[in-house]
């Protein structure tokens, strides 16, 4: 895989770890769940890029959580990356958010619904940073090939595929595990994000479900089938969180479940 900075513990043999919460609630709450996963990263030596959004811009509600203020969120992910020397990685989601973030975080992601958009992918490519291109409910793995074109076409070969799941009837996701080994065959690092597959988008209520009681079941499959990273939403409070609580892991079982994952990775290998 290319180098992506401060990532550690990359001569592991372990996969790596996309792993934070949902949203930059508070620089208290953030900088408290990055340093327990930097103790258990760094005792199971798995390389870890910290993950939170610093702004939402899907939401079901007008009224739904979305951020505590763009640059307050965005130089809380940089202290944290400073702090813990970790890679830091946040969404975008217009063409203009690409240069700003970029000033602030390692690795720039594109949510799935936004896969197909072509400026915000070349923006993306063009700050030079590494690219996170969530695959969308609506896409096979193939198809996926035509968002890495884009970025590499752009000058930027540092592209990563990330699987999150279909959609299954309007109000529930499937995994299709052919989707990962699809996409590897772009040559780009292929990611599971076990959380939010586990969505149960567009409720009645206008909040969206989950199923975190099958995060383990997932995520072990992701690693049998070869995927080279996770990603997963933690937090201390996943009932008290303000964005995607009801499908997150609760930080206390997070080591737990990467014992476990080690462990299929190294009999698979």
């Amino acid at each position: 895989m290319f180098e992506i900075p401060k990532l550690k513990h990359t001569d592991s043999g372990n996969f790596f770890l996309m792993a934070g919460p949902c949203a930059i609630e508070g620089e208290d709450m953030a900088m408290q769940i990055a340093e327990r996963i930097k103790t258990i990263t760094d005792k199971l030596q798995v390389p870890w890029i910290f993950k939170g959004s610093y702004r939402k811009a899907n939401r079901s509600r007008i009224d739904s959580f979305t951020g505590i203020g763009d640059e307050k969120a965005l130089r809380i992910l940089e202290k944290v990356g400073k702090e813990f020397d970790v890679p830091t990685v946040t969404d975008i989601h217009e063409s203009n958010e690409a240069a700003m973030a970029a000033a602030f975080v390692d690795v720039l992601q594109i949510p799935a619904f936004l896969c197909r958009q072509t400026d915000l992918l070349i923006a993306a490519a063009n700050t030079g940073k590494v690219v996170n291109v969530k695959k969308g409910q609506f896409l096979s793995g193939n198809s996926m090939r035509y968002a890495v074109d884009k970025v590499r076409e752009s000058g930027n070969e540092k592209v990563i595929l990330t699987d999150r799941g279909n959609s299954f009837g309007y109000s529930d996701l499937v995994v299709d595990f052919r989707n990962l080994p699809e996409m590897q065959a772009t040559g780009a690092p292929v990611v599971m994000d076990v959380t939010h597959s586990l969505q149960q988008p567009n409720q009645s209520s206008g909040v969206t479900g989950g199923k975190p009681a099958l995060i383990e079941t997932i995520a072990k499959a992701a690693i049998a089938v070869g995927a080279d990273g996770l990603f997963i939403e933690t937090h201390p409070q996943p009932s008290i969180a303000k964005s995607d609580g009801a499908n997150m892991l609760p930080l206390d079982q997070l080591e737990d479940l990467l014992q476990k994952l080690i462990r299929i990775r190294q009999a698979v290998r």
